[in-house]
């Protein structure tokens, strides 16, 4: 299917609608998405990124049936991530000799990929390459996500191929911002961003901030997953902006696992107390052996504070819990305080364990966490009521 974007400057890529699971297993896509290609044809055409591998001949043979494959003058490969070249191969196959531009460790992530020694031309940030009338403008976004990502800037049309930056995975009919609905579009775009971009923002404000030095106007932003942002592209700008800055609303989110339904009493205890205390208070609860873990994570980003609590097993905590924490770690979260809590039955590692791990991940400790033994009585959960009532204070 080709869609035009804006005058010579056509989508061509796969929507994916069966999609649920990214990154192996580790994102979940309960919408779908895309994987946007696009193609230029000026005095010079161009192609820029392909689709993932699974739909390989699928995408060379559409893109035949739009253009003699040989007509292509450059590929630009923003990104050697599989989702984005994986239909390299089988398009370079059939036109091996077309040169592809990418960054230079986009020349290392593609030979160890693919182990070919294609006609690649590394390009460096303010690199140009004339299409004619028009020009591509390269712009080095190392860690957005990876570190051999790129942007693409298309002169006259004022286009920005923003690669995985902007992006959503999100499966639309409606491939443009102003046609899709609303909620749902940042829905998926702030899942994207907590899920993925999180650990990189103080990059992505440095990276935005450089691009907005170059004084490029900016008409459109085209990514690499989910809809094209063509009405006031500034906003989704605008919103990295905000969400790279240490982001939260005035939210608490309690995640907890549990085996005899001790520790969830203490969570739901936990919450009365904090809403008995501040009833401006937004305040969530998951289990995370039962919630989707990626729903979970962006619940962590919007929130001022986190709860993680855990019965004690083995001298340590059930692996949901353990999982989560892995994750956060390596997710950066700044600014957020944190504590503890559990349920036990004979030695209460747990809430030491959870503090420890939160520490390590950046979190502000509030307290020492709180714990209690076997099955919360009436006692035990007046107790929760009040630490709930105290670490709401804790957090103002």
């Amino acid at each position: 299917m080709n869609i035009n974007v804006k005058n010579n400057v056509h989508w061509v890529g796969k929507t994916d609608w069966e999609l649920r699971k990214f990154h192996g297993d580790e994102y979940s896509t309960f919408k779908g998405s895309t994987y946007n290609s696009y193609l230029i044809k000026e005095e010079k055409t161009v192609l820029i990124d392909t689709v993932w591998k699974p739909y390989e001949k699928e995408f060379v043979r559409n893109l035949a049936s739009e253009i003699d494959l040989n007509s292509i003058d450059y590929i630009i490969a923003n990104h050697a991530e599989i989702d984005h070249s994986g239909a390299l191969p089988e398009l370079l196959r059939q036109i091996p000799d077309t040169p592809v531009y990418c960054t230079k460790n986009g020349l290392k992530s593609f030979k160890g990929h693919f182990h070919e020694d294609w006609n690649f031309k590394v390009v460096k940030t303010g690199d140009r390459l004339s299409l004619g009338s028009k020009e591509l403008i390269f712009v080095e976004a190392p860690m957005l996500h990876w570190p051999d990502s790129m942007m693409t800037y298309l002169t006259g049309d004022n286009i920005l191929f923003s690669n995985d930056a902007f992006g959503q995975h999100y499966a639309s009919e409606f491939m443009f911002n102003d046609r899709v609905n609303q909620e749902e579009l940042f829905t998926e775009a702030l899942k994207y961003y907590a899920n993925i971009l999180t650990p990189f923002s103080p990059l992505v404000i440095r990276k935005i901030n450089e691009f907005l030095s170059l004084n490029l106007p900016l008409d459109i932003i085209c990514p690499s997953h989910g809809v094209i942002w063509r009405d006031n592209p500034v906003q989704i700008v605008q919103k990295y902006l905000t969400w790279a800055d240490n982001y939260q609303e005035n939210q608490v989110t309690i995640i907890y696992d549990t085996m005899w339904d001790s520790t969830r009493k203490m969570a739901e205890n936990i919450a009365r107390g904090i809403r008995e205390e501040n009833e401006t208070l937004n305040v969530k609860l998951y289990n995370s052996a039962k919630s989707d873990k990626n729903e979970i994570i962006t619940e962590i980003f919007k929130s001022k504070a986190i709860l993680i609590g855990s019965p004690t097993i083995n001298r340590g905590v059930l692996t949901s819990i353990a999982a989560l924490l892995e994750e956060v770690s390596g997710l950066k979260f700044a600014g957020k305080k944190a504590a503890a809590f559990g349920s036990y039955g004979w030695s209460g590692e747990s809430p030491a364990v959870i503090t420890k791990r939160l520490h390590e991940a950046g979190f502000a400790i509030a307290d020492d966490g709180m714990k209690i033994t076997w099955n919360p009585d009436a006692k035990g959960a007046d107790q929760c009521r009040e630490y709930g009532k105290e670490f709401a204070k804790a957090i103002q």
